[in-house]
């Protein structure tokens, strides 16, 4: 077994399989960014190399995939005036457009927590292979961030991604199916016979289609029906992309039908304990995500992250939620009615030329 990131990666190479495991459970295997740039180095390597027909993700421990990027170490390089508080985005974002080009199959065991960056590097993936366990969630604007890593892409494309973005609910399987952001459910003796077949398989001139067979034979439906289902007229009726979130809100608590009112209060409330600047910020991405390639996407999401960091509500979100764990953020501002059309518009306002954007070559790097 080979390690890499300081052992915060490992990598088994099993009947032309790289299996690769993020291995930082105590961290819940959030994203280091040597963990980022290990994995770009891996997975350019494996592109041309032909002893290599997949590649299997999954997180070490019983808890998590990826909870997301090592937040706390951002905060300090951006306290300190470093530069880790970039670099890692682009990086981050870089590897996640090379992940959804990736030219060989890619299987995410994603049975357990899945946020943030953890969505990031899975959600590329031809096989998103969801579990009893599964926690799925883009709970950024609880920090005073937005759904980033392709999540204008992603969750634009959802029929639930402008509830999902805009409030960080957690899901489990079946919903993270019905929103289209996994695509089988195994349970986890299923997904451990997976990789025991994957281990003893006998390869044809076509891996993909291998892969697809077997996962095909291993899946099955999840005990849980989906929660979202149920919901989705009420989330078109409030969740409408041409409302304000403030109008979002006020149709929320205006719900009348009984079997919708005690999930719109709840969600109302849930609004209004989220940064408003970010949730209008968020809004925004997304409906412009959702007419946008996948590469536009990313370098408008860095130019977002950047301002983050400068606006304030991010630095005093991480402090509450995750430092702190006081939860009480004080948002500047306070209230989405003195919010200023101009301090959102600022997180969208262009930061380079198109030549010089850090993120300029994706296409020309990975199709």
């Amino acid at each position: 077994m080979q390690q890499h990131a300081n052992g915060e990666i490992t990598v088994d190479i099993r009947n032309r399989v790289a299996h690769l495991t993020l291995n930082r459970p105590q961290a819940l295997n959030a994203l280091s960014y040597e963990m980022v740039l290990s994995m770009a180095t891996l997975f350019t390597q494996w592109s041309t190399d032909d002893a290599i027909n997949a590649v299997v993700m999954r997180g070490a421990g019983e808890k998590s995939f990826c909870a997301g990027g090592d937040i706390r170490a951002l905060r300090d390089s951006a306290r300190n005036n470093g530069t880790l508080h970039h670099d890692f985005f682009i990086d981050e974002y870089r590897l996640d457009y090379q992940l959804h080009r990736y030219v060989k199959p890619v299987i995410c065991l994603l049975d357990g927590i899945v946020m943030g960056g953890g969505m990031g590097i899975s959600q590329g993936s031809g096989f998103r292979v969801v579990g009893p366990k599964t926690k799925m969630a883009m709970p950024e604007t609880g920090i005073g961030l937005f759904p980033d890593v392709g999540g204008s892409y992603f969750l634009s494309r959802s029929k639930v991604g402008q509830y999902l973005g805009l409030t960080g609910q957690m899901i489990k399987a079946s919903d993270a199916l019905y929103a289209n952001l996994a695509d089988r459910f195994m349970t986890t003796e299923a997904i451990a016979t997976l990789v025991a077949q994957l281990d003893a398989h006998k390869w044809s001139t076509r891996p993909a289609n291998d892969i697809a067979a077997l996962i095909d034979a291993y899946a099955s439906e999840p005990a849980e029906p989906s929660t979202l289902a149920p919901l989705q007229s009420a989330i078109d009726q409030h969740f409408a992309p041409q409302k304000s979130v403030a109008e979002m809100i006020a149709s929320l608590e205006s719900e009348s039908l009984p079997t919708f009112q005690p999930w719109a209060g709840k969600t109302a409330a849930l609004l209004k304990t989220r940064s408003p600047t970010l949730l209008e910020v968020t809004r925004r991405q997304l409906n412009r995500g959702s007419k946008m390639t996948l590469a536009e996407c990313f370098r408008m999401e860095l130019g977002i992250v950047y301002h983050c960091f400068e606006h304030g509500d991010l630095m005093e979100g991480i402090r509450a939620v995750i430092l702190d764990k006081d939860n009480q953020p004080r948002w500047n501002p306070a209230t989405l009615a003195d919010l200023e059309p101009e301090t959102v518009a600022a997180f969208f306002a262009p930061r380079w030329k198109a030549d010089n954007h850090p993120l300029a070559n994706l296409e020309q790097l990975f199709g």
